[in-house]
C-alpha cells in the first residue's frame, strides 16, 4: 500500500494537466480518459526509476504523445489486419498455432490485445492486484478497471473459440 501512496503523491498531480494536453491531442474526452490512463500504467511500471528521472511531467507528456501516436498506427494497422484476415480467414494463424499447447495460445491472444487491456488483465489475473488497487494505479474508477477486464476476457475467448473451431 505504501508504493501506491509514494506513487499517487508523485503522479496524481499531473493528471489534470496530462488529461488536458490528452484532450487537446484526441479531441473528445472518452479517448483522452484511456490515453491518460495508458500513461499512469506505463508510469507505474517505471515506479522504481522514477525517483531518479529529473522531469518527471516532461516525461509523462512525452509518453502522451507517444502513446497518442502509436494508438494511431495501432488503429491503422488494425484496419490492414481485419481485412487481410477478412480475406485469408483464420487459417494463416491458426497453422502457426496449432502445435502449441492452449496455455501458449492464451499467451498469444493476451498479448494480442489491446495494450490498457493487456496490462489490466496481467495485473488482475498474474499479478494479483485487486480491482481498487489497479484503479489506483491507472487513474481511473474501478468501474474502469472492471470494463477493461471484462473486454479482455471477451475478446480473449472468442478468439480462442475462433481458432480451435478452425483447428478442428
Amino acid at each position: 500500500m505504501k508504493e501506491i501512496e509514494s506513487f499517487n503523491s508523485k503522479i496524481m498531480p499531473l493528471r489534470g494537466q496530462l488529461m488536458e494536453r490528452a484532450r487537446q491531442l484526441t479531441g473528445n474526452d472518452a479517448s483522452a480518459e484511456d490515453l491518460v490512463q495508458e500513461v499512469m500504467l506505463k508510469l507505474w511500471t517505471m515506479r522504481d526509476t522514477l525517483t531518479t528521472h529529473p522531469n518527471i511531467k516532461a516525461l509523462a507528456l512525452t509518453m502522451m504523445r507517444n502513446k497518442h501516436r502509436d494508438r494511431w498506427r495501432q488503429m491503422k494497422r488494425e484496419r490492414l489486419y481485419a481485412d487481410d484476415m477478412a480475406k485469408a480467414g483464420l487459417q494463416t494463424f491458426t497453422h502457426s498455432t496449432e502445435a502449441q499447447s492452449d496455455t501458449e495460445l492464451v499467451g498469444i491472444i493476451v498479448s494480442h490485445l489491446p495494450e490498457m487491456q493487456q496490462h489490466v488483465f496481467n495485473m488482475k489475473e498474474v499479478e494479483g492486484y485487486e480491482t481498487n488497487e489497479i484503479a489506483q494505479i491507472i487513474g481511473c474508477s474501478e468501474d474502469a478497471v472492471r470494463q477493461h477486464l471484462s473486454r479482455a476476457r471477451k475478446r480473449i475467448k472468442e478468439t480462442f473459440l475462433n481458432i480451435t473451431k478452425a483447428r478442428l
